[in-house]
């Protein structure tokens, strides 16, 4: 048993406004996307924004209104992994294409966090920016060269 979960990040810069007809099918499926993950075998946590629905509304620091990121925690990679390519999540990612422009950059990046905490949009981006400068390390890695969760948290000393 391990005292840390795993955290993801996916940025993407989508091909239109959230309110346009280019995104109109990506956004109908939204509500029925994260109820998936939220029923999902070792899904922990998602980032909403303040409507509490899902992070569309909300933007990195200095980002424009295409810049999208979803954020979550899981149990394990393989928790994420068979929630990613193993339901029904699958085929919504099949059409990424249609909805968002293809980065040249690593636009995903995992990292363990001690269970119970959430990660912030400032703390999600700098996992991608370790990613992309330093590539696949125990601070940022992705799914191609996952690395384990850190030791056991020591316990704490009661007075």
């Amino acid at each position: 048993m391990t005292n840390f979960q795993l955290a993801q990040v996916n940025i993407g810069r989508i091909v239109g406004p959230l309110d346009g007809p280019e995104l109109a099918s990506f956004v109908a499926q939204l509500p029925e996307i994260n109820t998936l993950a939220d029923r999902a075998p070792g899904f922990v946590w998602r980032m909403v924004d303040d409507g509490g629905q899902d992070s569309t509304g909300l933007r990195p620091d200095g980002a424009d209104d295409l810049l999208l990121i979803n954020c979550s925690v899981w149990e394990s990679v393989q928790a994420l992994k068979d929630f990613t390519y193993r339901s029904e999540h699958l085929a919504v990612l099949s059409r990424r294409r249609e909805w968002f422009t293809k980065m040249s950059e690593h636009h995903q990046a995992l990292w363990w966090v001690p269970a119970g905490h959430r990660p912030t949009t400032a703390e999600a981006m700098e996992r991608v920016a370790l990613l992309r400068e330093h590539g696949d390390g125990p601070l940022a890695f992705t799914f191609r060269d996952p690395y384990p969760a850190p030791a056991a948290l020591p316990a704490r000393a009661t007075s």
